[in-house]
Protein backbone atom coordinates (compact mmCIF):
# COMPACT_ATOMS: atom_id res chain seq x y z
CA UNK A 1 0.00 0.00 0.00
CA UNK A 2 1.09 3.50 -0.84
CA UNK A 3 -0.17 6.65 0.86
CA UNK A 4 0.04 9.38 -1.76
CA UNK A 5 -0.90 13.00 -2.31
CA UNK A 6 -2.26 14.94 -5.25
CA UNK A 7 -2.25 18.72 -5.64
CA UNK A 8 -4.89 20.81 -7.42
CA UNK A 9 -4.15 20.99 -11.13
CA UNK A 10 -1.41 18.35 -10.83
CA UNK A 11 -3.29 15.07 -11.06
CA UNK A 12 -1.49 11.80 -10.44
CA UNK A 13 -1.59 9.41 -13.40
CA UNK A 14 -4.17 6.65 -12.90
CA UNK A 15 -3.74 3.08 -14.03
CA UNK A 16 -6.46 0.46 -14.36
CA UNK A 17 -4.11 -1.80 -12.40
CA UNK A 18 -4.26 0.44 -9.32
CA UNK A 19 -7.08 0.56 -6.77
CA UNK A 20 -7.10 3.95 -5.02
CA UNK A 21 -9.22 5.15 -2.10
CA UNK A 22 -9.53 8.73 -0.88
CA UNK A 23 -8.49 9.56 2.67
CA UNK A 24 -9.17 13.28 2.86
CA UNK A 25 -8.56 16.75 1.54
CA UNK A 26 -5.81 18.52 3.51
CA UNK A 27 -6.08 22.32 3.46
CA UNK A 28 -2.85 24.10 2.53
CA UNK A 29 -2.10 27.51 4.03
CA UNK A 30 0.43 30.30 3.78
CA UNK A 31 2.74 29.99 6.80
CA UNK A 32 4.43 33.14 8.09
CA UNK A 33 6.77 33.62 11.06
CA UNK A 34 4.80 34.09 14.29
CA UNK A 35 5.91 37.72 14.68
CA UNK A 36 4.96 38.72 11.12
CA UNK A 37 3.41 42.16 11.09
CA UNK A 38 0.01 42.99 9.63
CA UNK A 39 -0.36 42.43 5.94
CA UNK A 40 -3.49 41.54 4.08
CA UNK A 41 -5.88 38.85 5.16
CA UNK A 42 -7.42 38.77 1.68
CA UNK A 43 -5.93 35.58 0.23
CA UNK A 44 -4.90 36.89 -3.22
CA UNK A 45 -3.30 40.04 -1.78
CA UNK A 46 -1.61 38.11 1.05
CA UNK A 47 0.12 35.82 -1.43
CA UNK A 48 1.22 38.72 -3.67
CA UNK A 49 2.68 40.54 -0.66
CA UNK A 50 5.13 37.66 -0.20
CA UNK A 51 6.78 38.16 -3.58
CA UNK A 52 9.99 39.57 -2.11
CA UNK A 53 10.29 37.12 0.78
CA UNK A 54 12.52 34.02 0.92
CA UNK A 55 10.62 30.76 0.59
CA UNK A 56 11.14 27.16 1.68
CA UNK A 57 9.60 24.55 -0.60
CA UNK A 58 9.94 20.88 -1.39
CA UNK A 59 12.63 19.95 -3.93
CA UNK A 60 12.22 20.78 -7.62
CA UNK A 61 10.43 18.17 -9.74
CA UNK A 62 8.01 17.22 -6.94
CA UNK A 63 4.27 17.64 -7.34
CA UNK A 64 4.06 19.94 -4.34
CA UNK A 65 6.82 22.18 -5.69
CA UNK A 66 5.19 22.43 -9.13
CA UNK A 67 1.86 23.29 -7.48
CA UNK A 68 3.41 25.89 -5.13
CA UNK A 69 5.40 27.52 -7.93
CA UNK A 70 2.31 27.69 -10.15
CA UNK A 71 0.32 29.24 -7.29
CA UNK A 72 2.94 31.97 -6.84
CA UNK A 73 3.15 32.59 -10.59
CA UNK A 74 -0.65 32.90 -10.75
CA UNK A 75 -0.32 35.58 -8.05
CA UNK A 76 2.14 37.42 -10.30
CA UNK A 77 5.60 36.54 -9.00
CA UNK A 78 8.37 33.97 -9.13
CA UNK A 79 9.08 32.65 -5.61
CA UNK A 80 12.59 33.21 -4.22
CA UNK A 81 13.18 29.63 -3.06
CA UNK A 82 16.23 29.85 -0.81
CA UNK A 83 15.62 26.61 1.06
CA UNK A 84 14.51 23.17 -0.12
CA UNK A 85 13.45 20.25 2.03
CA UNK A 86 11.03 17.36 1.64
CA UNK A 87 10.67 17.39 5.44
CA UNK A 88 7.71 19.53 6.50
CA UNK A 89 9.10 19.85 10.04
CA UNK A 90 12.29 21.40 8.64
CA UNK A 91 10.13 23.78 6.62
CA UNK A 92 8.14 24.64 9.74
CA UNK A 93 11.28 25.34 11.76
CA UNK A 94 12.57 27.69 9.05
CA UNK A 95 9.27 29.60 9.17
CA UNK A 96 9.21 29.65 12.99
CA UNK A 97 12.71 31.13 13.06
CA UNK A 98 11.80 33.83 10.53
CA UNK A 99 14.06 32.56 7.74
CA UNK A 100 11.33 31.85 5.18
CA UNK A 101 7.65 31.60 4.38
CA UNK A 102 6.04 28.36 3.20
CA UNK A 103 2.88 26.60 2.11
CA UNK A 104 2.07 24.06 4.81
CA UNK A 105 -0.78 21.53 5.24
CA UNK A 106 -3.21 21.58 8.16
CA UNK A 107 -2.37 17.96 9.05
CA UNK A 108 1.03 19.20 10.20
CA UNK A 109 -0.61 20.57 13.35
CA UNK A 110 -2.18 17.23 14.31
CA UNK A 111 -4.93 18.98 16.24
CA UNK A 112 -2.52 21.29 18.10
CA UNK A 113 -2.44 25.06 17.87
CA UNK A 114 -0.20 26.31 15.03
CA UNK A 115 3.15 27.80 16.03
CA UNK A 116 3.21 30.16 13.03
CA UNK A 117 0.82 32.67 11.51
CA UNK A 118 -1.43 30.99 8.93
CA UNK A 119 -3.36 32.62 6.10
CA UNK A 120 -5.82 31.09 3.65
CA UNK A 121 -4.88 30.60 0.03
CA UNK A 122 -6.85 32.10 -2.87
CA UNK A 123 -9.97 30.22 -4.01
CA UNK A 124 -9.31 27.12 -6.04
CA UNK A 125 -6.37 24.88 -5.28
CA UNK A 126 -6.35 25.15 -1.51
CA UNK A 127 -6.30 21.47 -0.53
CA UNK A 128 -4.12 18.55 -1.45
CA UNK A 129 -5.85 15.20 -1.76
CA UNK A 130 -4.51 12.28 0.26
CA UNK A 131 -5.28 8.74 -0.86
CA UNK A 132 -4.09 5.16 -0.66
CA UNK A 133 -3.21 2.98 -3.62
CA UNK A 134 -2.81 -0.78 -3.93
CA UNK A 135 -2.61 -3.24 -6.81
CA UNK A 136 -5.95 -3.91 -8.46
CA UNK A 137 -7.72 -6.74 -6.67
CA UNK A 138 -5.89 -6.15 -3.37
CA UNK A 139 -8.35 -3.60 -2.00
CA UNK A 140 -10.55 -6.28 -0.48
CA UNK A 141 -7.74 -7.97 1.43
CA UNK A 142 -8.43 -7.81 5.20
CA UNK A 143 -5.05 -6.18 5.95
CA UNK A 144 -5.62 -3.49 3.30
CA UNK A 145 -9.16 -2.83 4.55
CA UNK A 146 -7.93 -2.63 8.16
CA UNK A 147 -5.11 -0.24 7.26
CA UNK A 148 -7.38 2.01 5.22
CA UNK A 149 -9.95 2.03 8.02
CA UNK A 150 -7.30 2.99 10.59
CA UNK A 151 -6.02 5.77 8.35
CA UNK A 152 -9.55 7.12 7.86
CA UNK A 153 -10.12 7.17 11.64
CA UNK A 154 -6.82 9.02 12.11
CA UNK A 155 -7.83 11.57 9.49
CA UNK A 156 -11.17 12.11 11.24
CA UNK A 157 -9.40 12.70 14.58
CA UNK A 158 -7.11 15.20 12.86
CA UNK A 159 -10.21 16.90 11.41
CA UNK A 160 -9.05 16.38 7.86
CA UNK A 161 -11.67 17.46 5.28
CA UNK A 162 -13.67 14.68 3.59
Amino acid sequence: MVVAEEYPGHAVARSAEIDSADLCGDEMRIALPPDSAGGSYEPEAALRELSGRPWVMEPADTASRRWATALCRDAGFEPDVRFESPDLLVQLRLVEQGHAVALLPDLLWGGSAPSVRLLRLPDGGRARRLFTAVRHGSGGHPAVRACRSALLRAMERARCLP
